[in-house]
């Protein structure tokens, strides 16, 4: 049989687009087939409710998971002035829900029933076992959750309120923060939004006291650390200190995430401890497009959400904004304390904490990191920076895929290194984009040697390592990524380290060959960059992180049986 044609869009609709997932309509908000919907009903119970009927509440945990089987459901948000905004009329055969069933953080939004309906209820905990047990299912559910939060944070749904200046060392601290969280947010710039100022004395706030987060619960946060905002938008998950884990994983990483995944999926008692959010150092680049399995490329803040949904999915569990700050390895089990004052117990460690930046030797460095300098080249640093001239220190391929990603938003991109040329440190692809790119300079044998601002960045001076020649630049932002300094002082002396602080594993931790990733320590592990060794790639990141379980594994097989 033909197909039917297509029926033509008018002209006068505006054009669908393609990066908006409320467009993708039968992956966004798909219908189940009566035969899936059939198989998800013994998971749960078919309930009738009558109009109005709340199913659940933005700011509730652990929400169910509902399937409409006639009727409708409304999902809820928030206008400005507080009062309900419908954004989804679910009717027969589609679904609640977005990637927060999968944790226990709070929902976003909120939902009932618009008129007298029928839904199959299926509770948190048989929900996660649904997805895990039907896969065709789980399937279709998890890439729908995953395109509305998408969705949520396009559009500024189910979305807290910051406000500040739009340069500011703080404000940009909270930004990226809510944006690596996968956060809805929006930002009102006091420096260029008219109604910023009615706003904050409508809200009685200071402009000393910006920035501020105004919450779901329309609570002014001033100024809130990291961790502060994490408890008061409930992305924190509850750590019983009683809880013996068979495995914490210490970094959300792509190692550590890789970990969690390969751990969770084969039946461990896994908790992910990360102190800012999923991703790590390569959640800070704006894309990777030589990562097996992506052709057209993926952001790695991309790849760590999907991974961070992914070990959920399994039942590991996150907590955000948890910082580890010591480990006593004298027992076991093991008791890591946090920096927020709780601590958590485990059988077995990885140690996937990573490496961070190295900062320049350079006066006035500190004063303008994040009033000018930063070491994250994504979609919002490079909206600080459209139209002006940037520049990027690092010959690594962090530093290539930031100077490639910037030229196509800036006026230009200068590259710093110290080195003669890119060839030993990048990889080839991303050079030859480099070279063919009118929009990059290269500046080699080249050196930052002065910083110039007021209460932001505002020139630098580069001075030739040759000649002694310098050379002032009018530029408000610079991108550093060079060297990497582990992340390891949380450890205070339980392993054996480097003369540069990272871990030695297998023979050189002392060790035999049977273990690539065991430390000094039995029962602790290290994979990804903060590893001595380790290849400081993505793709190495994650293979380490994933062969590590089979060690694992070795590991609490040998304890077990001898404590049996």
């Amino acid at each position: 049989m033909d197909a039917e044609p297509e029926t033509a869009k008018p002209e006068n609709d505006p054009p669908i687009d393609p990066t908006d997932p409320y467009e993708r309509e039968g992956q966004t908000f798909p219908r189940l087939t009566p035969e899936q919907i059939a198989r998800a009903a013994t998971f749960g119970t078919q309930e009738s409710l009558p109009a109005g009927a709340i199913l659940f509440e933005r700011g509730d945990r652990r929400i169910d998971f509902f399937i409409v089987l006639d009727g409708a459901i409304e999902i809820i948000d928030q206008n400005e002035d507080c009062e309900p905004n419908v954004i989804r009329v679910h009717t027969a055969a589609e679904f609640t829900g977005e990637v927060n069933l999968f944790n226990e953080r709070e929902t976003l939004v909120s939902a009932r029933t618009s008129e007298a309906s029928r839904v199959i209820r299926i509770k948190n905990a048989e929900f996660r076992r649904m997805a895990a047990a039907e896969a065709d299912i789980g399937e279709v559910v998890m890439r729908a959750f995953i395109l509305r939060r998408i969705g949520l944070i396009r559009h500024e749904q189910g979305a807290v309120v910051l406000i500040g200046p739009a340069h500011g060392a703080d404000t940009i601290r909270l930004q990226r923060f809510l944006t690596r969280n996968a956060a809805p947010h929006r930002l009102i710039d006091v420096e260029a939004d008219p109604d910023a100022g009615g706003f904050l004395e409508c809200c009685d706030i200071a402009g000393a006291e910006l920035p501020v987060v105004i919450d779901v619960r329309h609570r002014v946060l001033r100024n809130p650390s990291n961790a502060e905002l994490a408890d008061a938008l409930g992305f924190s998950e509850t750590i019983d200190p009683a809880r013996v884990y068979d495995v914490i994983v210490v970094g959300a990483g792509p190692a550590g995430l890789a970990a969690a995944v390969y751990a969770a999926s084969e039946g461990l008692d896994t908790l992910v401890i990360e102190g800012e959010a999923p991703g790590g150092q390569a959640g800070t680049s704006s894309r990777i497009e030589n990562y097996l399995g992506f052709p057209t490329g993926i952001s790695r803040q991309a790849l760590a959400g999907r991974a961070q949904v992914q070990a959920q999915k399994f039942g590991a569990k996150l907590a955000i904004s948890r910082e580890a700050a010591a480990v006593d390895c004298s027992k076991s089990p093991f008791v890591l304390r946090l920096k927020c004052g709780g601590e958590a117990r485990t059988e077995s460690l990885v140690v996937a904490s990573g490496a961070r930046y190295r900062r320049l030797a350079v006066p006035d460095y500190e004063r303008f990191e994040g009033a000018g300098i930063h070491y994250a080249a994504t979609a919002m640093e490079a909206a600080l920076c459209r139209g002006e001239e940037v520049i990027v220190v690092g010959g690594g391929n962090s530093a290539g895929q930031a100077a490639v990603f910037l030229a196509s938003l800036t006026a230009h991109v200068h590259i710093v290194v110290r080195a003669a040329g890119l060839a030993a440190t990048m990889s080839y692809y991303l050079i030859e984009r480099i070279e063919a790119s009118p929009r990059i300079t290269l500046g080699t044998q080249t050196e930052i040697t002065a910083l110039e601002g007021d209460d932001r960045l505002r020139s630098v001076v580069l001075t030739c390592r040759a000649s002694g020649r310098s050379e002032t630049l009018g530029v408000g932002n610079m991108f550093v990524m060079i060297g990497a300094t582990p992340n390891t002082g949380w450890l205070d002396g339980c392993l054996a380290l480097d003369g540069k602080g990272f871990v030695l594993t297998g023979v050189e931790a002392g060790g035999t060959a049977a273990s690539r990733y065991a430390t000094s320590k039995p029962g602790i592990f290290a994979v990804g960059d903060v590893r001595a060794g380790s290849t400081k790639r993505v793709a190495s990141a994650v293979g380490e992180g994933s062969v590590v379980v089979s060690d694992i594994h070795r590991f609490l097989e040998s304890r077990r049986g001898l404590s049996s």
